[in-house]
């Protein structure tokens, strides 16, 4: 007799992969509401003893601040494209979940979402979960388990 290939899936973490998907939605937020103080330009005058360089280095702090004002803006509406490509892709009632309870400006409890929405809590749950495994997989940030490895 032949001997069978032996493949197994890694096991997912089903603790991280979620708090990985609650951290990818809270920062969706997160970019939503908010510009970082820091990339705001300095205005006010500033003295230094150190002679100015003659390099091709910019040193302005305002053209600094520009520059990863930009990046920032790039990389925040890159992000909640992301998501937004990745929650448009659930079903009606998965995207309706994950849509009251996390990317909605008013933030709601869980039992507010499942009665606002008319379904069970046993439901809600089911459908929350399952929409968290498509999004992790959709963002690719599922949480494997370590394997054990066995000493044969």
């Amino acid at each position: 007799m032949e001997k069978q290939l032996e493949f197994t899936l890694p096991e997912i973490d089903r603790v991280a992969t979620k708090k990985a998907v609650e951290a990818a939605l809270e920062k969706y937020r997160v970019y939503l509401l908010t510009l970082r103080l820091d990339q705001l330009p300095k205005v006010t005058q500033h003295y230094s003893l150190v002679p100015p360089s003659n390099t091709n280095k910019f040193h302005s702090s305002t053209e600094e601040m520009a520059i990863r004002s930009a990046d920032y803006e790039r990389e925040r509406e890159e992000y909640i494209r992301r998501i937004t490509n990745a929650v448009n892709r659930l079903s009606k009632w998965e995207r309706a979940i994950i849509v009251r309870r996390y990317m909605s400006d008013e933030e709601m409890y869980d039992y507010e979402v499942y009665n606002e929405l008319g379904m069970s809590g046993r439901k809600y749950y089911r459908l929350k979960s399952r929409a968290f495994y498509k999004l992790a997989f959709a963002l690719k940030i599922e949480v494997y388990r370590e394997s054990e490895v066995s000493s044969s």
